[in-house]
Formats: C-alpha cells, structure tokens, sequence
C-alpha cells in the first residue's frame, strides 16, 4: 500500500474530529486497518495540551496516533527532524498495510515532507554560534547587514519580522558560504504549490477542511472560552512550577501567548484575554487559508455539512 489520505485546513476547522471519524469508518465498514500521523506543529510537545485541541487520551485510544506529544517545549521541533520521524512512520505503516491519515494544519511541514526544503545546516558549529550569539546581543540588525552583503535576494523574499528564517539565512551563508536564495529558487522552479509532483512515492488524497468565515469565528470562539475553562491558565502555571521560563519557543503561540500575558497583567479581564486570542486565532486562519488555496490538486469540503461526501471520495480512493 502507498495510499495517503492528508486532511489539512485552517486552525479550528474539525480536523481532528473528522479524521478520527473517518478512521473508525474504514475500519469498522471495510476492514481497513488505519493510523493518524500529526503534522500540526504544536501537537509534538508533552507538557502542552489544553490551548493546542490536542486530541484527547480517549481519542487517542480509539486508534493509532503518532508524532504527538514526542518533544518537549524545551527542544523545539523543527521541519527536518519532522520530516525524518514522518517519513519513517509513513513508511512502516504502508510496509504493514495501514491506511495512514496525515492530518495538521502546519502547511510548511506538509510541504516540506511532500515537496522537500532547504537543505540548510543545522547542528552546532562555530558558524552557527557566531550567528546565534550576534542575534541575542545586537538584535536582527547586524544579521540583515550579513544578507545584504551577501544574499540580498534573500531580504528581498522575508519579512523583516521574520527572525527564525534571516538567522536560518544568514548561519547557512556563513557554514556554506553560499546563498539559501539558491535554494528557494530551486524549490520554486519545482513549483511548490503543485502537489501532484512530489518527492515522495505515495499516492495522495488531498482532503481540505473549510467552515465559512463568521461561523468558524464562532466556533473559534467558543473552543477558545473552553481552553479557559478547561484550565488554560492552570497549565501555565503547572509549567512554571515545574522549572519552565514560559519563554519557550512553543510558548509564544497564539493561545499560550496571550494567557502567560493576562497571567502578568497585561489584560484588564479574562474575558479581554479571550477575545484577543479568538481575533489572533482569525488572522492565523486567514494566513492559512491563503496558503493552503495555493496548493493544488486537493479537494474542498465544509466538515459541518459534507461529512458524507468526504467518506464516499475517501471509500472510492481507498477500495
């Protein structure tokens, strides 16, 4: 088997429930064994649960889940050890005849497992010390000086906000001492967006979830209220005592963002709190709405309505 079926959407949009429901579908309907793989990038970290809807230990006994809660917030996960752990896991599974379900809404790392990424250095080195350490003194205004020296092409593609991927940028010029623009530039003439060429063997269904705009906000709302009741901030605290900084990397997404700051003040209420997460929570969607229409072929569906639909395109690929 080489079949995979990818369930990707913005934040909030059912992912998670639909896939566990389509799962049990196969298995129990037509005897198809079947396994989720994660790839929604905050659902790797053990010691966070409450803000990242991570699926419950109820729902991950119902069937097979990989690549969740497999780092620690302390050690983030980044796209290439990602891809190594998916690749292999997708891998094992076909070898052994199940029906693997990548589901996520990361789309940079779905893209990097399907279409490939920078081949960029990563491990410790006196190159990389040296980039590093000059960001956490002087700040991103000497590594964009790096860039323009020499890869002004890669300033031209980033946002000046972007940090993570100049720094990326500037420790690849200095290990290698040539551009990541290069690279881009390969990726992009192997068009990115097109995921019926990928590097991977496998044959893909790819299944997109979308809600309309008011009533994902609505519902976008309402998941975020419960974060709260279900112990958001009790998290938080649970990780300070445990000796966390709540500087992690993983800690400045949206959700556990804006409630470490309500937790120091910065918010007059809770329900502040709350309101601007659900707007930020918006605005992801928006961003990876704009990415995921990008990507073709894959097939669009409102999880609310089309459930039905779903699990007939899913039986015709899969029987």
């Amino acid at each position: 088997m080489n079949k995979l079926i990818i369930i990707s959407g913005p934040t909030a949009s059912g992912k998670t429930s639909m896939s566990i429901d389509l799962a049990l579908h196969l298995q129990n309907n037509f005897k198809i064994k079947t396994a989720i793989i994660n790839f929604d990038s905050l659902l790797f970290y053990k010691e966070i649960s409450i803000g990242t809807a991570k699926p419950s230990l109820k729902e991950r006994k119902s069937l097979p889940h990989y690549l969740i809660d497999i780092e620690s917030i302390s050690s983030p996960m980044n796209a290439s050890h990602f891809i190594e752990l998916a690749q292999k896991q997708l891998e094992q599974l076909m070898a052994d005849e199940i029906c693997p379900i990548l589901v996520g809404g990361s789309a940079f790392y779905l893209r990097a497992l399907l279409k490939g990424m920078y081949e960029s250095p990563i491990d410790s080195n006196e190159a990389q010390s040296f980039i590093e350490n000059l960001y956490k003194e002087k700040g991103i205004a000497p590594i964009v000086e790096i860039l323009k020296l020499g890869d002004p092409e890669t300033l031209v593609n980033l946002h000046l906000n972007d940090h993570y991927r100049l720094v990326r940028a500037a420790i690849h010029l200095q290990k290698t001492g040539e551009k990541i623009s290069i690279q881009k530039k390969t990726l992009d003439d192997n068009l990115p967006y097109n995921f019926s060429k990928i590097i991977q063997p496998w044959n893909i269904l790819h299944l997109y979830l979308d809600i309309p705009k008011d009533q994902h906000f609505q519902i976008i709302l309402k998941r975020t209220e419960k974060m709260f009741n279900d112990g958001l901030l009790e998290e938080i605290n649970d990780l300070e005592k445990n000796g966390f900084s709540l500087k992690e990397k993983p800690l400045s997404s949206i959700g556990y963002k804006e409630a470490i700051e309500f937790k120091n003040g910065y918010f007059k209420n809770q329900q502040e709190c709350i309101e601007r997460i659900a707007i930020s929570t918006r605005q992801l969607a928006k961003s990876q709405r704009t990415f995921f229409n990008k990507i073709s072929p894959k097939l669009s569906f409102n999880p609310l309505i089309e459930k039905d639909k779903i699990f007939s395109v899913v039986e015709q690929f899969v029987c």
